[in-house]
């Protein structure tokens, strides 16, 4: 399989591309496509598919191909994979039935291979998305080879979006399938945030709504430990905060914690809507945002992907924001605040 990646931010850069990119010896079938909300997203659709290409799309926090990192744009990394080697599914959840969504989704493309693999996209802030692994279990069980994470919007904490050919939502999952006979698929997830304090009990919780934290309202020990001050729904950079520097890690028997950060405040009782569940009677702990050492780990990481799992990939999709997949040691499950790299090479 062939790969390459592209980088613009507007649709007649796109038009220019593709017929830069596309030619006798390059044909490609499939797309992933990272954009940024501010870009028309129903056009990059349209240009793609009049190509001919699958599309598995979601909106993001920043783009970036190699080290070059911007925001306001889309990157699209584009692979000549046989089509026979893959499926793309759109499911919506308007109801919040994400388990649903997610075995429907499964039972869709899963089944049409013996050894899936997956790489799936969720968009709206309110989404829960272990219930929608959960979905995937049904079908698959706990081994399930499955990386993605949720869609962002240049961090504006409002709407986000997921697309394929024909088809956009801001309440749904984007899934990739791929047929592990035929396409190798390894990944990684590390994460840098530190611990500080002791474990503290979650005495209020319903799925990812965490009321709750040694009965203290979320908003107020969180504000208590991490110094925050104008806690008012007034503060337009509060989510900012919440989301980027003072996540849960919920401590778990099995495997490293994982992050769990607040990305909406229900202002009625000053709790947190969080992306993941957090179970009631759980233990927690705050963090801090990584140092610049996070780099060398996620380096070290790659470095070990590369030399004992695939020493020659085709492609590599790196994705930082609320990932989905298995952790070192772990359950498949929402990570979150963590990197994922995700190899793929056609055998």
């Amino acid at each position: 399989m062939k790969a390459k990646s592209i980088k613009r931010k507007s649709i007649t850069e796109l038009k220019s591309a593709l017929v830069e990119t596309i030619s006798v010896e390059f044909k490609p079938t499939l797309s992933i496509v990272f954009s940024s909300v501010s870009q028309y997203l129903k056009g990059i659709c349209d240009v793609v598919d009049a190509e001919g290409i699958a599309i598995f799309g979601c909106t993001t926090n920043g783009e970036f191909i190699d080290e070059q990192t911007e925001t306001g744009s889309w990157v699209m990394l584009l692979m000549d994979l046989n089509p026979d080697y893959f499926q793309i599914h759109l499911e919506e959840y308007p109801d919040k039935n994400y388990r649903e969504a997610g075995r429907i989704t499964a039972e869709k493309v899963g089944v049409s291979f013996k050894t899936p693999a997956f790489l799936i996209g969720v968009s709206h802030l309110e989404t829960n998305g272990d219930e929608i692994l959960h979905g995937f279990e049904e079908v698959f069980g706990q081994e399930t080879n499955l990386f993605e994470g949720l869609a962002g919007d240049d961090l504006g904490f409002k709407d986000t979006f997921v697309f394929t050919n024909g088809k956009i939502s801001n309440c749904g999952i984007v899934c990739l399938v791929l047929d592990e006979s035929k396409v190798e698929v390894q990944g990684i997830a590390t994460c840098g945030w530190k611990a500080i304090g002791t474990e503290k009990t979650v005495t209020k919780s319903e799925g990812n709504h965490i009321y709750t934290v040694e009965g203290i309202p979320l908003l107020d020990i969180t504000a208590k430990y991490g110094g925050l001050e104008n806690v008012s729904p007034d503060n337009e950079s509060l989510y900012m905060e919440l989301i980027c520097n003072f996540p849960l890690q919920l401590q778990r028997e099995k495997g490293d914690p994982i992050m769990r950060s607040g990305v909406f405040v229900d202002w009625t009782d000053r709790s947190f809507i969080s992306n993941g569940s957090v179970p009631e009677g759980s233990k927690v702990r705050f963090s801090v945002p990584p140092d610049w050492d996070v780099m060398d780990k996620v380096v070290k990481g790659v470095e070990q992907l590369k030399k004992e799992r695939m020493p020659e990939a085709d492609a590599l999709v790196i994705f930082s924001s609320g990932e989905l997949g298995r952790a070192t040691g772990g359950n498949l499950e929402l990570l979150n605040l963590t990197t994922c790299c995700v190899a793929l090479k056609e055998k």
